[in-house]
């Protein structure tokens, strides 16, 4: 396959996977699926994009993480895994600091956003990685499993490296946890190309159904935000672009 090609398909699968998952997940938090919205739309759009332009950045060091692994050092694959981990939440930390988007109760719904956005763009060097391989159903099915898996790992981890906050039911929780989830599961997401698509696969459905058991756990802290002031933009009487249709 066309190296253009190839890559055409990587980013429509990364940025459609991401983009759909936000959609789906935020519009749970807007009208009119609740009576006023949670979040600023156009924030959350923002932050997604700003994820996209950070996962530029990102998607190198964890190609480098995928082909150290597949090479079996040790030294390289642990130095690119903790770089990944690393500029993912010192993005988060930066857009924290942030006044458009850091002093709003709000923020972890842009947090996911921002994450997604850098998952969107490592699924699309994943993606394309392996359209430049030999494609078969079982490689397929396993790169299916990691791109999914990345995506819930990342905006897990996001919920887990906001700060502790009582008020707002946040007990626990910091970098160094939301970075430990996303190294282990990276880590696990990184076997296919060292040890083949049977333990591959096998371990990428561990590190999915783990970051989905700890968002499900999470969630609450999204539930407990309180609607957005009115003001310009964040219109509370319009429908929004992700509210749900049932």
């Amino acid at each position: 396959m066309a190296l253009p090609f190839g890559l055409t398909i990587a980013a429509g699968v990364g940025i459609i996977l991401t983009a759909v998952y936000v959609m789906w997940e935020m519009g749970h938090y807007a009208t009119p699926a609740v009576a006023e919205n949670r979040f600023d739309e156009r924030r959350e759009i923002f932050a997604y994009t700003a994820g996209l332009f950070i996962g530029i950045v990102m998607v190198v060091p964890f190609l480098f993480y995928l082909t150290s692994f597949s090479y079996g050092t040790l030294f390289p694959t642990l130095l690119y895994l903790v770089a990944v981990v690393v500029l993912a939440e010192i993005a988060q930390w930066a857009v924290q600091g942030t006044q458009y988007w850091g002093h709003s109760p709000s923020f972890p719904f842009y947090a996911i956003g921002l994450r997604a956005g850098i998952a969107g763009l490592l699924i699309t060097g994943l993606v394309a990685q392996f359209l430049q391989r030999s494609v078969t159903i079982e490689n397929t099915v396993v790169v299916g499993l990691e791109s999914l898996a990345l995506l819930w790992l990342f905006v897990t981890s996001a919920l887990l490296s906001l700060p502790a906050d009582p008020a707002a039911g946040r007990t626990g929780g910091g970098p160094i946890s939301g970075g430990l989830i996303l190294a282990v599961g990276l880590f696990l997401v990184g076997f296919n190309v060292f040890a083949g698509p049977l333990i591959g696969g096998f371990a990428a459905l561990i590190a999915l159904v783990g970051a989905l058991y700890l968002y499900a756990r999470l969630r609450h802290l999204l539930d407990r935000i309180r609607p957005v002031p009115p003001g310009p933009g964040v219109g509370t009487k319009i429908p929004s672009r992700y509210a749900r249709r049932e």
